[in-house]
């Protein structure tokens, strides 16, 4: 009897039938339980940090960054637990501003300004971030492989800084959280283009450096140009969250700039991989539904680190609605480019993060058959290399002819969230 299973797509289920014995495994992250309530987390962090806090004094002007509404964090939960905080050391409302790491998003409203802060909406003065503005920016000098730091005018000359965000897996950086709500959450554009331009080698044609993936800090040339830019002004310390695959707070990991987060690396990585012994001739993929697949730039990272899990010439299929189509008015331009190589040569010459995104794309698609489950136009769909189909099992019926005899499959129902992880290797080196 084939095993049935539901996997979503944007806010529908669409169930899929398989048989039993082709399936290796349901890949799901071991996420643990939280130790404590949201709030409990937060200020059990904060007490580890206490010799960092111990150092604001009255009269100290403080700068909180925290992310903007794209990105969850569990801000209206923190950020006022961590004022309370500092108006006991004696540094009043007035004295506090918190910036929204936009890097090259969007402005925000009111309401969604009131969303990330909480309580403190009204209270606390709120500043919208601008890659944008050259009086709001203050030039800091230059990395070691040319990345100029141009960072938001309040941060950099704020007596106090505290970073907040949340660790999460990054295809290209490794992780997000720590050291990006700096560079490229506050930076200017030049700057944001600059520092994600490292994932690419240096020589023409040489593709993707090795080391700039998903779950990979060492040696990794995007963490690395990061880093070096936010040690031109390094916080006091910073906050950062990880969260339940429901959005509440699991986990809080408060302190050092470098060692907090990178211990916050390290639980993510332990709580939302799943080891795999081998890869597989086929990998059926969910996003796990709305938000997470609402456009084809929000769903090309389930479709990395579902490729972790498939053999090389693999077939993977994709249910991804994509209702707001591709996410950037530009991003399906770049599939006019024949190949991956005459992408990158077009973006090594005029560099932008969502033609970056586009080749992810289109490279997965060289590498593998992929047919994708969406509302696009199919014609749109043949065009950036996946074949589409209507149903999940709709495309399975068009995938077995291109499988082996003996084929077997992952199936990943919230790839969102899930980094499957050859064993014996380990998701993330030591320090």
């Amino acid at each position: 009897m084939d095993r049935m299973l539901d996997l979503k797509c944007g806010e529908k289920t669409l169930p899929l039938s398989i048989a039993p014995e082709r399936v290796l495994s349901v890949l799901r992250p071991p996420v643990p339980q939280p130790t404590g309530s949201p709030r409990e987390l937060v200020e059990w962090a904060l007490d580890s940090c206490a010799s960092h806090l111990s150092s604001f004094n009255p009269g100290d002007k403080v700068v909180i960054v925290t992310s903007d509404v794209t990105r969850p964090t569990g801000s209206e939960v923190y950020l006022p637990l961590l004022v309370a905080r500092l108006n006991r050391l004696g540094i009043p409302d007035r004295d506090i501003e918190i910036v929204f790491a936009l890097g090259i998003h969007r402005k925000q409203s009111a309401a969604e300004h009131k969303k990330i802060v909480g309580e403190l909406y009204g209270r606390i003065a709120v500043i919208d971030h601008d890659c944008d503005d050259p009086g709001g920016l203050v030039y800091l000098g230059e990395t070691s492989n040319g990345i100029p730091v141009e960072v938001n005018r309040r941060v950099a000359e704020a007596d106090r800084l505290i970073l907040t965000g949340a660790v999460a897996f990054h295809y290209f950086a490794g992780f997000g959280g720590g050291r990006k709500s700096f560079l490229p959450g506050v930076s200017s554009r030049r700057s944001c283009m600059a520092s994600h331009f490292s994932v690419l080698n240096p020589a023409e044609g040489s593709g993707r450096n090795p080391k700039a993936v998903t779950a990979n800090l060492e040696g990794n040339p995007v963490h690395e140009a990061i880093m070096e830019a936010c040690a031109m002004r390094p916080p006091e310390f910073i906050l950062n969250t990880v969260l339940a695959p429901d959005k509440s707070i699991l986990a809080v990991f408060a302190g050092d700039w470098k060692d907090a987060h990178h211990e916050g690396c390290r639980f993510y990585a332990d709580a939302f991989s799943a080891p795999i012994e081998k890869q597989a001739d086929l990998v059926v993929v969910s996003c796990g539904g709305f938000p997470k697949d609402i456009n084809v730039i929000q769903a090309n990272k389930s479709m990395t680190y579902a490729s972790r899990a498939l053999k090389p010439g693999g077939v993977m299929i994709v249910l991804a609605e994509c209702r707001d189509g591709y996410g950037n008015a530009t991003f399906f331009n770049w599939f006019s480019y024949a190949t991956c190589g005459e992408l990158e040569a077009a973006l090594r010459k005029r560099y932008e993060i969502n033609g970056q995104t586009a080749w992810s794309v289109k490279e997965k698609a060289e590498r593998f058959r992929i047919f994708l489950v969406s509302q696009l136009p199919p014609e749109e769909v043949v065009t950036m290399g996946m074949t589409p189909a209507e149903t999940a099992q709709a495309a399975l019926a068009l995938a077995l002819p291109l499988l082996p005899e003996d084929w077997r499959a992952y199936l990943i129902p919230e790839g969102g969230i899930v980094l499957p992880v050859l064993t014996p290797s380990s998701p993330l080196p030591s320090p």
